[in-house]
């Protein structure tokens, strides 16, 4: 009987969600994306934005550290792609912060759109003016070691969702969705739909035709707090 071939710990190749699919996603809020992807998809709200002008759009690519070691993010780097977002499951520790203002620089420097960390991040004012989006679980001034061995391009787990290198994430001010890499074109269309609704309904309640939702009473029936019949 053959043996399944074991891994690497660093994959180098894989398949990203298309630019094309990027483009047309980052026309779009991650509130739509969650909301078409039947309200999944969202990171844990520990994971947030050092600025809330952050927005973002890209393949991820995935890293699993040990807590407080980032020896696999500086591989993980060295391979990105410009565009890639870095998204790490650093098992939400804030006791040392896993990256500050010489990495993100680099990252700059290297085209990288984004890196989401579940764990802790340094030099906030020297990142925040840069510009570039990052998103931790918060900030720690504690260095972080670099000779703890870990995984590049592996599924992981990061805010609670379970991500696979060439997914889609995005991210703004509200936190960070993941989009499956084979779901995201027929979603597309979906946010589409979604944005639309969600004007239409701003501008009933704004000119005053629909200052409820159509779908309100019904609910109610439903869950036992109206009679049939009763109106509120």
């Amino acid at each position: 009987m053959s043996q399944t071939q074991q891994q690497p710990d660093v994959i180098r190749d894989f398949e990203r969600v298309s630019s094309d699919i990027v483009t047309q996603a980052s026309e779009y809020a991650s509130s739509i994306f969650a909301d078409v992807a039947g309200r999944r998809g969202g990171l844990h709200g520990r994971i947030a934005p050092l600025s809330q002008k952050s927005k973002f759009c890209g393949p991820a690519v995935t890293v699993e550290v040990r807590p407080g070691d980032n020896l696999m993010i500086h591989a993980a780097m060295a391979l990105a792609k410009p565009g890639d977002v870095i998204i790490v499951d650093g098992k939400g520790d804030q006791n040392s912060a896993l990256m500050g203002a010489i990495m993100v620089n680099q990252c700059i420097a290297l085209g990288v759109a984004a890196v989401v960390l579940d764990a802790a991040a340094r030099d906030a004012e020297e990142i925040i003016e840069t510009g570039f989006p990052m998103y931790s679980v918060g900030l720690n001034p504690n260095g972080p070691t670099k000779f703890v061995p870990g995984r590049v391009n592996h599924p992981i787990q990061c805010g609670g969702v379970t991500v696979h290198p060439g997914d889609l994430v995005i991210g703004d001010a509200d936190g960070v969705v993941v989009i499956e890499r084979e779901k995201a074109p027929a979603l597309i269309a979906e946010a589409a739909k979604k944005v639309a609704a969600e004007r239409k309904r701003i501008e009933g309640i704004k000119s005053g035709d629909a200052l409820r939702p159509s779908w309100l009473e019904d609910a109610l029936r439903a869950a036992g707090v109206l009679k049939a019949g009763e109106t509120l």
